[in-house]
């Protein structure tokens, strides 16, 4: 398998530098921070989600567009989010 090119460590980059406990960024935003083109951030980021290095998020109405847009962040800034959740959630249900 081929090492990441720049386009996608930009975007990669852009995630990480963008998404907060509230709010991931979107498709667009992902592009206007790494500096990459709309089309070729629409295909790196669909083969990064692909492949696991991006997961959706949730879905956020913008203005620009009528049907929400799904925001993305790093696969393994959500696995490390969702890990410490599960593991709260038993240890507060195990206290009961």
């Amino acid at each position: 398998m081929r090492p990441p090119g720049e386009i996608h460590q930009a975007l990669l980059d852009a995630a990480r530098e963008l998404v907060t406990p509230e709010q991931a960024p979107t498709l667009a935003e992902l592009a206007h921070r790494a500096q990459v083109g709309a089309a070729v951030a629409r295909r790196t980021v669909h083969n990064m989600h692909r492949h696991g290095a991006l997961c959706k998020v949730r879905e956020r109405r913008v203005p620009y567009r009528n049907r929400p847009v799904f925001e993305y962040a790093p696969a393994d800034m959500v696995a490390s989010a969702v890990g410490r959740a599960d593991l709260s959630a038993v240890f507060s249900a195990w206290a009961t």
